[in-house]
């Protein structure tokens, strides 16, 4: 029996090995069931699926699942960010939604998001909830499946078109009119995944010069990770350079985490574009909520959040958590440092779509490059410096388990001056320093995030904690 669990966002293993057609029907036997056990089979659920190997037949198989179970399904006709997908769920009033993906994963991985009625990630009670359901399907058996030639008949499956839609919800969330009067050029690099065609199209749109790379399907994602981080956002860097653009914006495999260039080709790490898109709203938007981060993102907001005199929200790891605070209203911007944001009037789903197309728009409303901007937030209220650390510990579970138990009370040359356990364990140092070890919710890994007020004393704290490793390998 193969252990099926929803980690930070949904489940993902390897195709052909623990993601199979079989599994699948299982995950959608218990998606069912779930549906009807709150009562809400008659609303219909939405299917979709990114540019993954199998994606469509995967998608397919789900629909033939609950349909046979009486729930009526609306599939995506074609690949789709998974935020489009959200969107979708409130649309077309559907009780959920269930995106086939395994966002920035390698190739060889496929996922299942379970996206509930409120259109943002599953809350844990809920994910939880549907294990024990997953657990019970693999025990008893009774998955229940139909053609979809038979689903049609019985119209229970229904072809959708869902991009027109989630473009005019972005149109409205965009001021295309100040992207309109910009000499902007921009290259969009949607890494062979879902989003491909959506950031570029609307920018065209406004009349932004645009210039697009590995905007074609791949389920190869061009022999990379389709991941928009430093490491990986090499080819979008000389193109930027190459054409003299003025900005560089990249999305993931299922478009909802986000990726930037400035112009000199520099990679801006998400925890920047978060202080600058919160400058954005506040400054030239004039908006005004609570500022919502996770536990492992940059400090800086808070700085910000104290000179706007908003509220700061920290939340654990995980966008679900962001959600539901924005499902209580009143957030301006939350967001997580691995680049997953979204804005207040928007779905509680991370949206690396709209993200980039705020940043382009943040430039044509202040006419300025992205670097630029960054310079004016770092003059106004310092400069954090931030990195993480992916530490792999096989068979050193108990040493983990310490080490959250008793936490250290020296980082290198730094005191530690409270602990904070909301997620893993986050080691606030002196110098306004601060370290957080967490178990990742998606790989078997160990996160560890630091973040400095200069770079001397992050590297004081990233020699520290490589010490920690040597000696538990020794």
């Amino acid at each position: 029996m193969n252990d099926i669990r929803f980690g930070t966002d949904g489940w993902r293993a390897i195709v052909a090995d623990q993601f199979t057609m079989e599994n699948v029907r299982v995950v959608a036997q218990a998606i069912a069931a779930y549906t009807r056990e709150i009562g809400q089979q008659e609303q219909g659920i939405l299917i979709g699926h990114d540019t993954r190997f199998l994606g469509r037949r995967f998608a397919e198989t789900v629909a033939g699942v609950l349909a046979a179970n009486g729930i009526r399904v609306y599939l995506v006709n074609e690949a789709a960010p998974t935020p489009a997908v959200a969107f979708g769920v409130k649309h077309f009033a559907a009780s959920g939604a269930v995106m086939i993906t395994a966002s920035h994963n390698p190739p060889e991985y496929n996922g299942i998001k379970y996206i509930p009625d409120y259109a943002g990630p599953a809350a844990p009670e809920i994910t939880s909830r549907l294990e024990a359901l997953i657990r019970a399907v693999q025990e008893a058996g009774g998955v229940r499946d139909i053609p979809l030639d038979e689903a049609k008949a019985r119209k229970l499956l229904q072809v959708i078109v869902l991009r027109p839609h989630y473009e005019a919800h972005l149109r409205r969330m965009v001021h295309l009119d100040v992207l309109k009067q910009s000499p902007l050029r921009v290259v969009i690099d949607p890494m062979h995944g879902a989003g491909i065609g959506y950031v570029s199209g609307l920018l065209k749109e406004a009349g932004v010069e645009t210039i697009s790379i590995r905007e074609t399907a791949d389920p190869f994602f061009g022999g990379s990770l389709p991941e928009p981080n430093d490491h990986h956002l090499s080819l979008l860097k000389r193109e930027v350079i190459d054409r003299q653009a003025d900005l560089g914006l990249a999305n993931d495999g299922d478009g909802d985490r986000f990726g930037a260039v400035d112009r000199f080709g520099r990679y801006v790490p998400p925890n920047a574009v978060l202080a600058l898109l919160t400058r954005h709203l506040v400054k030239n938007r004039g908006l005004r909520g609570r500022i919502v981060r996770t536990v492992a993102t940059t400090h800086l907001l808070d700085r910000m959040a104290a000179r706007y005199g908003l509220e700061l929200v920290e939340t654990p790891v995980g966008f679900k958590y962001i959600g539901a605070q924005m499902l209580r209203g009143d957030v301006l911007i939350g967001g997580e440092e691995s680049g997953g944001a979204s804005i207040f009037g928007h779905i509680p789903e991370k949206d690396g779509i709209l993200i980039n197309l705020l940043l382009a728009e943040m430039c044509a409303w202040e006419k300025k490059g992205i670097d630029q901007i960054l310079q004016e937030v770092c003059d106004e209220y310092g400069e954090l410096f931030s990195t993480r650390l992916d530490i792999r510990l096989p068979g050193k579970e108990r040493w983990i388990q310490q080490m959250l138990a008793v936490p250290p009370g020296q980082v290198g040359p730094f005191a530690v001056r409270g602990v904070n356990r909301m997620d893993g364990v986050k080691l606030l140092l002196d110098g306004g320093h601060w370290v957080l070890i967490r178990p990742s919710g998606t790989e078997p890994l160990l996160r560890i995030y630091c973040e400095a007020a200069n770079p001397a004393a992050l590297e004081q704290i990233r020699e520290a904690v490589q010490d920690w490793f040597i000696e538990i390998n020794a």
